[in-house]
């Protein structure tokens, strides 16, 4: 991956070729697109601007679209993500996946056009584990909180074409969460 030992100064924003050189989602599922304030391993803010153009808007719901809770608090682990990745030194061999979300609250709907403002803090950062609060919000009023607790895993062993020459798609990086 090019840029993948790319660490961005601390506080510093970061645009989304810099977010992608830290976090390994791509589309549709990387829920970030700048990240605006970053405190090292304390704080980080992160934007979300959400549009008609999300896959997830075709079934949730027809004429009435509405973010769904769980991607508004995937999008505060991804944050959580960016933060905590930059201080590990082989983040290309390591996964941070979801442990735990605790005190989940939706307090109004996310729909397109809305810019989500994702703000965390962290509470306690073990070597391998991280928990975190996450706050949301649309034009400063509160959308979602909830506690996230991350760890990093070890990724598998990237799989080569002569290993399993009939089954290209194992050619690309395997993980799991």
């Amino acid at each position: 991956m090019e840029n993948a030992t790319h660490t961005p100064e601390p506080s510093k924003v970061l645009e989304i070729t810099d977010i992608m050189a830290i976090l390994p989602h791509r589309y549709p599922f990387l829920l970030i697109d700048r990240v605006v304030e970053i405190e090292r391993k304390k704080r980080i803010v992160a934007i979300k601007n959400v549009t008609i153009n999300e896959p997830f808007f075709q079934g949730h719901f027809p004429n009435y679209p509405i973010m769904p809770g769980v991607l508004v608090i995937e999008a505060m682990a991804q944050a959580g993500g960016a933060l905590l990745l930059t201080e590990i030194p082989d983040r290309e061999s390591k996964l941070m996946v979801f442990t735990g979300i605790e005190r989940a609250r939706f307090r109004r709907p996310v729909v397109p056009g809305d810019q989500l403002r994702i703000e965390i803090n962290v509470l306690q950062w073990k070597t391998r584990a991280v928990r975190m609060e996450g706050l949301a919000t649309v034009e400063g009023k509160l959308a979602c909180e909830a506690t996230v607790m991350c760890q990093l895993v070890p990724r598998r062993a990237q799989e080569t074409a002569t290993e399993h020459p009939e089954t290209p798609a194992l050619q690309t990086a395997v993980t799991t969460e």
